[in-house]
């Protein structure tokens, strides 16, 4: 049994790795690679295997470094079994048909402004590509073992990262040796608002697990709220506009919950909130097909009041490009919530590009930023000046980040976790940057006698 990390290997984003068991090769998760943008994009027109020698693939989560490549698979020729959570698997329909229409029309303008400067890449897949590969998707219920391939089952764990993430615990007669083999996907915390705790993983020999803040703890999630509502109430003195860099699927249905709370406590002044985002409201709605991955407090707050949490008095959702246009001119204060998270493509990049230099304003980051992401520069207070769609935009806007809303675990979630696995022989660390990933191998190694692998982009590991 072999397994090759084709991505996320000493870096974060494009998770995809293969396991080859005897002449069976099964895929755990294909995303889409962010960051600088031509590495980027020459990582992920090309794959580092054949997708029509691939058998099955398993799906964590419908994130886009996990799942965006799907179509590209696709495309090129894969047309195996995609299973993951029936959550899962609506939330992946609207977000690959979403990233496919942005390429169209990412490639639209840049064919009409760039071409003699040659930043027209063309678009990975269409929203074709994207319709077309969900054929392949098959939906499993949580803590259920099903058959992946003969010889080779699957149950799925909850993670607690987004709605319909899991853990994948895989049961794998490889030469008539029982291997147990596990994938913590994206691990998440426990007490965030929405969805439930993670569950703990069953004992297994062999681990993938992700270290994406291996070195680093995160604010206690009770504190996110009140941070919030305190950058809410500054800016809104100054008459400026909060812009809210916040992925679509998960964070944005966080921050709105919270700031439900906020104005129901009567701690919020009250001023529009802007959802800018068409996707935010489709995946609004699938959130709201799956209140079996709700967790107590979404019951308590809501629920059992027959409350919507995801609407109120303040909030509104656009739509349209023209509504969209409008909030450039529009005077403060508000706030304006709009993807993408990282800052690389959306809505956002049209809101930064006309309100970054308005010191009245500010960008409030409320999630990971990948390296050399525009959204990382803009938090970095070194950088005084950021680079959008070719222009040259100076920092006046305050600038505050809340790492409390981070849906990943944090070093002390990361070392509880390893240690409560039972039998664990190889641990194989990916999805961090490598300061943090070698902190977690550190202190791993320091308590528990296992062999820590950090594998290479395409290198072979044997798994003994």
């Amino acid at each position: 049994m072999q397994l090759i990390s084709h991505g996320a290997a000493r870096e974060v984003t494009g998770t995809c790795h293969e396991l080859i068991i005897g002449d069976k090769h099964i895929l755990l998760d294909c995303g889409l690679f962010q960051g600088k943008r031509s590495e980027a994009e020459a990582k992920n027109r090309e794959f580092t295997f054949d997708p029509t020698k691939i058998d099955a693939m398993i799906l964590s989560h419908a994130h886009m470094d996990h799942a965006g490549r799907i179509p590209l698979l696709y495309k090129r020729g894969y047309d195996g079994p995609i299973f993951c959570t029936y959550a899962t698997q609506d939330l992946a329909d609207v977000m690959l048909q979403d990233a496919a229409y942005i390429q169209e029309k990412d490639e639209e303008f840049a064919s009409r402004h760039f071409r003699d400067k040659k930043l027209s890449f063309g678009p990975l897949y269409t929203q074709k590509d994207a319709t077309e590969c969900m054929k392949l998707f098959v939906g499993k219920n949580y803590n259920e073992a099903f058959e992946v391939l003969p010889g080779i089952t699957c149950t799925f764990y909850e993670a607690g990262h987004i709605l319909g993430a899991a853990m994948l615990y895989l049961e794998i007669d490889s030469g008539g040796k029982k291997i147990r083999f596990g994938f913590s996907g994206d691990l998440g915390r426990s007490a965030l608002p929405i969805i439930r705790d993670p569950q703990p993983m069953p004992p297994v020999e062999h681990l993938i697990c992700e270290s994406t803040y291996g070195d680093r703890t995160h604010d206690d999630i009770s504190s996110a709220r009140q941070k919030l509502r305190d950058v809410i109430i500054t800016t809104a003195k100054r008459g400026g506009k909060v812009l809210i860099p916040a992925f679509s699927l998960e964070r944005t249905q966080e921050i709105v919950y919270d700031l439900h709370l906020l104005w129901d406590a009567k701690e919020i002044p009250a001023i529009p909130i802007m959802i800018d985002s068409p996707l935010a409201t489709r995946v609004t709605e699938v959130f709201r097909k799956h209140p079996e991955c709700y967790d107590q407090s979404m019951y308590e707050e809501f629920l059992s009041k027959a409350h919507n949490p995801f609407q109120f008095s303040l909030v509104n959702y656009t739509e349209t490009v023209e509504q969209s246009k409008e909030l450039n001119g529009a005077l403060g204060p508000m706030v304006i919530m709009a993807g993408s998270g990282m800052c690389e493509a959306g809505r956002i990049r049209h809101h930064l590009r006309n309100e970054l230099e308005d010191a009245r304003n500010t960008v409030l980051a409320v999630g990971y930023m990948a390296e050399n992401t525009l959204g990382r520069r803009i938090i970095d207070r070194e950088c005084t000046s950021v680079k959008i769609f070719n222009d040259v935009v100076q920092k006046k806007a305050e600038i505050h980040y809340i790492n409390a809303y981070s849906g990943h675990a944090d070093k002390d979630d990361l070392d509880g976790y390893i240690q409560s696995i039972q039998g664990l022989k190889t641990l194989y660390l990916v999805h961090g940057e490598e300061r943090g990933m070698f902190a977690l191998a550190e202190r791993t190694a320091a308590a528990k006698n296992v062999s820590i692998i950090m594998p290479e982009r395409g290198k072979v590991n044997e798994v003994e």
